[in-house]
C-alpha cells in the first residue's frame, strides 16, 4: 500500500495503544471454558500492517520496554503482556500518572514477575492448604454446608501476599468483608483461627456457659487477629461477621475503616486497608455495590482506596454468568470510578498473586479502588447439598475431568525443577496428618467453643 516507514512507526504505535485498551478481551482468563467471542479489533491488517513487516525493526519497542524491535518481537511482547493470564482494564483511567505507573510495570517484564524458588514453594504451600482442608471437610462432613472454596483456592495465597505486600507499604491494619463462600479457608488459613474450633462448629459442640446460643452459623462468623508476616511486620486483621445478605457487609467495613482511621490512625488512610471479596453474581447483581464504590471519593466518606477481589465461579447460585447480567464484565462498575481491574486465571497461582500484590500497590500509592477478578468455578453446588449437574450439565461435566490448581501447579514447579515429587508428598502428609489429629482431639475431648470478638 506504499506506507512509508514513519507511517508504519505511527501503525505500530497504534497497535500498542489497542493492545493496552483491548487485549484484556482476547486474554487466557477463562480455566474451564471457552471466553465469549469479543471483537477487539486486534488483526494486523486493521493497523495497516501485515506478516510481510514481521522483521521490520521498529522504534516504537521503546514505548514498551523492550528497546527498537522487530514486529514479531512487538506482537509477540504485546500478546504475553495483555493476553495471558492476566487481562487489564485500565486506558479509561484518565489519571496519566496512573497509566505510565502501569505501563512502567507490566510492560518491561510481560506482566509476569520473576518469584524466587522460596516464593514458590511458600505458594504451593499456601494452595495446598486450601485445597487440603476442603478435602478433608468433604470427607469427614459428607452433605454438610460449608460454602467451599474449590476452583477458586488461589486466593489464600495472594490475600496473604496483598497482607504482606501490605505490611511493606505501610499498612497496620486490614478489614476484610467477605460472604461465605471460602469463608472457613480464609479463617484458617489467613486469619489462624485453630483448626480445632472450626472442627468443633461442625461437631456442634457446646459454646460457653455465659454464652446463650451459638451465635451464627460457622460460616457466618467473624474473627480478628494480631499477626506478624513472613518479612517480619506486625499487622492486625479483622473479618467482620456478616449475614446471608451476602454484599451487605460492603458498607459496614468502610465505615469501620473510616472510624478506626480518625480513631487510631490520626485520619492516615496508608495505615488501614479494606479488602472486599465479592461474588461474581452478587456484584453486578447487588445495588449496595453501585451506592458504596460512588461515594467512595467523597470527603465524608473516602477510606483511601478499597482492593476488592472477586471470587468469579461464573455462576450465581443456579444462573449461568450469560443470562445474570448484560455487562461484559462483572467488574464493570469499576468503570464509573476510573478503578483499574484485573481480570486472571485462577488456575495460575503466581498470576493471581502477582495481580492482587500489584493491586495493593496501587492502592497505597493513588488511593483509589482496585479490582481483582479472579475466573475459576465452584467444584459443588451453591452449597454442598446442591446437585449442580441439573441445572449446570456440561459445564460440570467439564469439572468432572478438571485438576485442581495444586495439581496444576505442583506440575509447574515440578518441571522447573524448584520441588521433588517426594518433598511436595512431605508437604501434603504432614498437614493432612495435623488435621487428623485435630479432628480426634475435638472428638475425643469435645473443647468448649472459643468466642472471638472484633
Amino acid at each position: 500500500k506504499g506506507y512509508t516507514v514513519t507511517q508504519k512507526e505511527i501503525s505500530v504505535s497504534k497497535l500498542i495503544n489497542a493492545y493496552r485498551s483491548r487485549g484484556h478481551l482476547i486474554s487466557k482468563t477463562n480455566p474451564v471454558r471457552q471466553r465469549r467471542q469479543h471483537k477487539a479489533d486486534l488483526e494486523l491488517d486493521y493497523f495497516g500492517l501485515s506478516e510481510a513487516d514481521f522483521d521490520t525493526t521498529f522504534e516504537a519497542g521503546e514505548e514498551i520496554g523492550i528497546g527498537k524491535a522487530s514486529l514479531r518481537d512487538i506482537l509477540s511482547h504485546l500478546k504475553n503482556t495483555y493476553c495471558g493470564s492476566v487481562g487489564v482494564e485500565f486506558m479509561y483511567c484518565r489519571n496519566e500518572k496512573l497509566r505510565q505507573w502501569l505501563y512502567n510495570e507490566m510492560e518491561p517484564n510481560a506482566n509476569k514477575p520473576s518469584f524466587t524458588k522460596d516464593e514458590k514453594i511458600y505458594i504451593l504451600k499456601k494452595i495446598n492448604q486450601s485445597v487440603v482442608f476442603e478435602n478433608f471437610l468433604q470427607k469427614k462432613y459428607v452433605g454438610q454446608k460449608r460454602f467451599s472454596l474449590e476452583g477458586l483456592e488461589s486466593i489464600t495465597p495472594s490475600l496473604d501476599a496483598a497482607i504482606r505486600e501490605g505490611a511493606k507499604l505501610g499498612v497496620k491494619e486490614i478489614n476484610l468483608g467477605m460472604a461465605h463462600r471460602g469463608r472457613l479457608n480464609i479463617l484458617v488459613n489467613i486469619f489462624g483461627k485453630k483448626y480445632e474450633d472450626v472442627f468443633s462448629e461442625f461437631e456442634h459442640t457446646r459454646p460457653p456457659e455465659d454464652i446463650y446460643g451459638d451465635g451464627d452459623v460457622k460460616y457466618h462468623l467473624g474473627q480478628s487477629s494480631d499477626i506478624k508476616t513472613e518479612d517480619g511486620h506486625d499487622v492486625h486483621l479483622s473479618l467482620l461477621p456478616n449475614p446471608s445478605h451476602l454484599e451487605a457487609v460492603n458498607p459496614v467495613v468502610e465505615g469501620m475503616v473510616r472510624a478506626k482511621a480518625a480513631d487510631f490512625y490520626q485520619n492516615d488512610l496508608n495505615k488501614i486497608m479494606p479488602i472486599l471479596i465479592h461474588g461474581d453474581a452478587a456484584y453486578a447483581g447487588q445495588g449496595v455495590n453501585y451506592e458504596v464504590i460512588n461515594i467512595s471519593k467523597l470527603d465524608g466518606y473516602a477510606t483511601g482506596g478499597t482492593v476488592h477481589i472477586i471470587l468469579n465461579n461464573q455462576v450465581g447460585f443456579t444462573t449461568n454468568y450469560k443470562e445474570a447480567r448484560t455487562s461484559v464484565y462483572c467488574t464493570d462498575l469499576a468503570k464509573a470510578v476510573e478503578s483499574p481491574v484485573f481480570h486472571v486465571n485462577a488456575d495460575d497461582p503466581e498470576a493471581v498473586v502477582h495481580a492482587v500484590r500489584t493491586a495493593v500497590r496501587i492502592r497505597q500509592q493513588f488511593n483509589i479502588d482496585v479490582f481483582v477478578d479472579i475466573l475459576g468455578y465452584r467444584k459443588y453446588g451453591h452449597n454442598e447439598g446442591d446437585e449442580p449437574r441439573f441445572t449446570q450439565p456440561i459445564l460440570y461435566k467439564t469439572l468432572k475431568k478438571h485438576p485442581n490448581v495444586y495439581d496444576i501447579y505442583l506440575q509447574q514447579l515440578l518441571s522447573e525443577n524448584m520441588v521433588s515429587q517426594s518433598e511436595a508428598k512431605a508437604i501434603q502428609d504432614t498437614f493432612q496428618d495435623a488435621l487428623q489429629n485435630k479432628l480426634e482431639y475435638v472428638k475425643t475431648e469435645k473443647p468448649i467453643k472459643r468466642f472471638h470478638y472484633l
